[in-house]
């Protein structure tokens, strides 16, 4: 009997070992407390077409760190953009109030003080920034009026460039999908091997290409030099202004007018009253202006739902023939090849999702997405009208936007199949819109650090009441077993 009890002697006192580290390692790991409070931030982006409002928020004990930041929610600004505003800026601060009432509520009252706002505008105010430095002046003072009258933060009313905007709409995405830097389940941090991917931004009146390069950039304008969580990014970023999807309508509608007399992406059946001052104030429609014309005109203009002519009015928006570095995208601008994976948000996601889901055309290849295009571009007014028939606005120029994102990528930047493989046309990462918006938060708050994070991070609630009841679970089982082996021990001796 006594041999047996001590041959239990080296088991019961390894379980009593286990069972006092799983005690230990409970009691140390972290008192259960209630979850850190949140910080927040607005960004107004203030496109050419609308403004959004995005908010901003992230647990307040972890400001430093990464994979923490996430959109809480969104207003859509009733209007168009505040560049539509040139001729009574007023207007422009006033159109806001309703989405920063919204934010009002849903920022907590005792964080208002310390949440800052930004506004961000982009290429509807550069262009007018372009003709009329004073009126985009007069708009800015406009809604910097109407912002601080709020009991935020507020840092500023900028116009972004055309690079900033590629630049923080490329840091945006990498970051949401975790390419920077991620947390793994072990409590350390690590880089991910599958490296970052490139952003495609197709706006209102620009367009944003940015990737990650291998070497320097022949052209030095069009390189950023990033460092993020200790590592080194170089980047290339190019931002086409007059070659968003509103300012391409307006440049091929004057086309139109000026080569055919009608307009061959429109579908047949439609037809519209063109004002030629609508046309020709646009300093993109700046060289198709005719010498004499009268603004207040009005001209019908009728569609013909002809894809061949509708490429041909398209391509004579990019210019191929000069190129003064060893390559070139269009209009003799230098551009590496395009490798890797993409993402393609903002129009690009709107445009092929239409495709997609209302056509219901397959796109997944770029020979897929020509005849998709050819597709749409075929249809008369009846038959789009008869697949939407709640969608009037937008409905007459899917033939030509659609073309236009297929020429930009194949022709433009030149996406031949097997990249095109690595396209991927997307809304949100998660909860979160892609965009410039964030990108500019996340560097204006310096909530990304240029050196990498300590080793260890904070949990939150819900991972440590599991961690606690997953060791108390452990401790009753090993309670369980040990008891056993003592009971069977003592009939053993029993007998």
């Amino acid at each position: 009997m006594a041999g047996k009890v001590l041959s239990l002697l080296p088991p019961l006192l390894l379980a009593a070992a286990g069972l006092a580290g799983l005690l230990l390692l409970c009691v140390r790991t972290r008192d259960v407390r209630e979850p850190p409070a949140l910080k927040y931030g607005i960004v107004l982006d203030a496109g050419s077409s609308h403004t959004s409002m995005f908010i901003y928020k992230w647990p307040a004990d972890k400001e430093n760190d990464t994979g923490i930041v996430g959109q809480h929610s969104s207003c859509e600004v009733h209007g168009g953009g505040i560049s539509s505003y040139a001729d009574n800026p007023s207007r422009a601060g006033q159109s806001l109030v309703e989405c920063l009432d919204q934010a009002l509520q849903e920022v907590p009252r005792e964080r208002h003080v310390g949440t800052p706002l930004y506004l961000g505008a982009t290429a509807g105010m550069r262009l007018l920034k372009l003709t009329s430095p004073e009126a985009s002046a007069n708009v800015l003072a406009a809604v910097t009026q109407t912002l601080t009258q709020y009991p935020f933060d507020f840092r500023g009313a900028h116009i972004l460039s055309g690079q900033d905007e590629g630049v923080f709409g490329w840091v945006t995405a990498n970051y949401l999908l975790e390419n920077f830097i991620k947390y793994g389940w072990v409590g350390q941090w690590f880089r991910p091997r599958k490296g970052t991917l490139g952003a495609m931004d197709l706006g209102g009146a620009s367009t944003q290409i940015t990737f990650e390069m291998a070497g320097p950039a022949e052209d030095p304008t069009n390189e950023v030099q990033l460092r993020l969580y200790g590592q080194h990014y170089r980047v290339y970023t190019h931002s086409f202004l007059c070659y968003g999807r509103d300012q391409v309508l307006l440049r091929l509608l004057a086309g139109a007018l000026q080569t055919y007399g009608f307009h061959p992406c429109w579908p047949r059946g439609y037809s519209s009253q063109v004002l030629l001052q609508d046309v020709y104030e646009s300093p993109c429609t700046a060289h198709q202006r005719p010498q004499t014309f009268t603004g207040s005109t009005r001209v019908n203009l009728s569609g013909t739902s002809d894809p061949a002519l509708c490429r041909d009015l398209i391509l004579e928006l990019f210019n191929f023939s000069s190129c003064h570095f060893s390559q070139c995208s269009f209009n003799g601008i230098f551009q590496p090849p395009v490798a890797g994976n993409f993402i393609a948000f903002s129009a690009f996601f709107y445009t092929v999702d239409f495709l997609r889901t209302v056509m219901g055309l397959p796109v997944e290849t770029l020979q897929q997405l020509e005849v998709a295009v050819v597709t749409i571009c075929n249809q008369t007014w009846s038959e789009l009208q008869a697949r939407v028939p709640g969608e009037q606005a937008r409905l007459p120029d899917y033939c030509a936007v659609a073309t236009f994102v297929q020429q930009l990528l194949s022709q433009g930047y030149g996406f031949q199949e097997h990249a095109f493989h690595g396209v991927t046309f997307q809304k949100k990462a998660g909860d979160t819109t892609v965009g410039w918006a964030l990108g500019y938060m996340l560097n204006l708050t310096n909530l990304i650090p240029a050196e990498p994070p300590g080793m260890r991070k904070g949990t939150d609630l819900s991972a440590w009441v599991a961690l606690v009841l997953l060791c108390a679970a452990i401790l009753l089982a090993a309670a369980v077993l040990l008891l056993r082996r003592v009971r069977a021990a003592k009939l053993s001796s029993t007998i």
